[in-house]
Formats: C-alpha cells, sequence, structure tokens
C-alpha cells in the first residue's frame, strides 16, 4: 500500500515510530505545509526507509521558497506539495495564486510533480493548471463532480481519494465508479478525514485499507487489484524507487 498523502507530524502525534511501524512494507507520503513541517518531512525520509516527502507551501500556510528550492533534489523528497488555493479560509486570492504559481514554475525547473490542495477555487486552479500540460499533477483529496475529474485528468492529473469516499453521505462513489483505476491513488491526509467506520478518530496511514475495500467494493474487483494498480499509479506519478 502506499499512502500518497498525509501529515505525520510531531504537532499531531506522540508515537510517530508506532505509527510509521504499522506501515512497514508499505509507503509513506509525507506532505509539508510550511517551513516547520518542511523541515520534519526531511528528517522524518532520513529517519526511515519507508518514508519520502513532499516540500510546499500550503495557500493558508507562510514559507520560504528557497529552503524548498535548496532541498527539493534530495533523494526522497518526490514532489512539490501541498500547493494550491483555498478561497474558503483565505480571502487573499490573488496572493494565494501568486504563490502558487511560483510553486508550479519550481516544479517546472526541476521536472517534479506537483500535490494541489482544492477548496472552493476548482475553476481558477484548473485554469492556471493548463497552464502546465507536462507537469505530473495529483488533485489531492478529490471530492468534485465526475464532469471535473475527467477534466482535471485530460490536464495530466491523477485523483487522491482518501476516506471522504467511505462517507455514508459522499457522492464520490458515483465518481469512482466511472474513473478508471489508473487515474487513482489512495491517500489519508492523516490526521484527517479517518475513513469509517473510524471516522471522528486520529487518523493514520494504515487506515489507507479502509480505502482501498471501499474502491474495490464500488468497481466490484479485487481488494488485490487495487492495492496494486494503485501502488503501480503511485510508483509512477512519483518516480518511486523501490521493488516490487
Amino acid at each position: 500500500m502506499v499512502d500518497t498523502h498525509c501529515h505525520i507530524f510531531k504537532e499531531y502525534y506522540d508515537n510517530i515510530d508506532e505509527v510509521i511501524k504499522k506501515m512497514k512494507d508499505n509507503i509513506i507520503i509525507v506532505s509539508g505545509t510550511n517551513d516547520s513541517d518542511n523541515l520534519e518531512v526531511i528528517n522524518l525520509c532520513n529517519k526511515y526507509n519507508n518514508v519520502y516527502g513532499t516540500l510546499g507551501i500550503h495557500p493558508t500556510e507562510r514559507g520560504n521558497l528557497d529552503f524548498i528550492e535548496k532541498n527539493i533534489n534530495q533523494s526522497k523528497i518526490v514532489a512539490i506539495g501541498e500547493i494550491g488555493l483555498d478561497y474558503y479560509w483565505n480571502n487573499e486570492k490573488e496572493k494565494q495564486k501568486e504563490i502558487f504559481i511560483k510553486q508550479l514554475d519550481l516544479a517546472q525547473k526541476y521536472n517534479k510533480p506537483v500535490v494541489i490542495h482544492n477548496r472552493e477555487a476548482t475553476n481558477d486552479i484548473y485554469q492556471i493548471l493548463k497552464n502546465y500540460p507536462d507537469l505530473k499533477k495529483v488533485i489531492h483529496c478529490y471530492s468534485g463532480s465526475l464532469e471535473m475529474a475527467l477534466n482535471f485528468i485530460k490536464i495530466n492529473c491523477r485523483l487522491g481519494i482518501g476516506g471522504v469516499l467511505t462517507f455514508k453521505n459522499s457522492n464520490l462513489k458515483d465518481v469512482i465508479q466511472k474513473i478508471d483505476l489508473k487515474y487513482l491513488l489512495l491517500e489519508t491526509d492523516s490526521p484527517f478525514l479517518a475513513p469509517e467506520p473510524l471516522r471522528g478518530t486520529k487518523n493514520e496511514p494504515y487506515n489507507i485499507i479502509y480505502v482501498a475495500k471501499k474502491i474495490a467494493e464500488i468497481k466490484s474487483i479485487s481488494l488485490e487489484e487495487v492495492l496494486k494498480q494503485t501502488t503501480l499509479n503511485a510508483i509512477d506519478q512519483f518516480d518511486l524507487k523501490i521493488n516490487l
């Protein structure tokens, strides 16, 4: 299993060793959002064999682009993220776009994938991303329409699918049913968005299994097929140097 997006930081966990040990023989990609997180990402990558990372400045955070550029070519840093636009928590739309575009330019310069946060900013994100057709992109925590999913796929995006899929009131099931498995990635967004039957608890990477089971159920395929294909997707998306 590959949890392609989580935030396993001291701010949220006092048992990081245990959380990561539960994912033994599986892969975790920890996503940075600010200077403090980005430094923790690097330290985690250096400490644990099965941890990879992304460096980025989240649209509701502040951070140092120079630090990201200085460290982007470390061997286990696999993308720039979590970046994007958030019009729910932050009304500085033009400032957000400026920082977002600078990070996309950085990703293009170093040929790195990007991991995109979107909250109430779908059209602006789509219009900006269309200017970067060659970048590999992940729409993190996708929860939009089928039409928008297909539009994102056309511009070289994969969709990060997490615990929201398991929620009883989620409309995402209809989207997943119609999207080819090769465009999907598993993620938890830990410590947030714990899947059913654990909703309301602190999430962790091992809970990715519940998301995989839900995809298998929706698509009427085996869990093994979901795990195999989404792992291959993650290897391709992030150029992971791992042996199956």
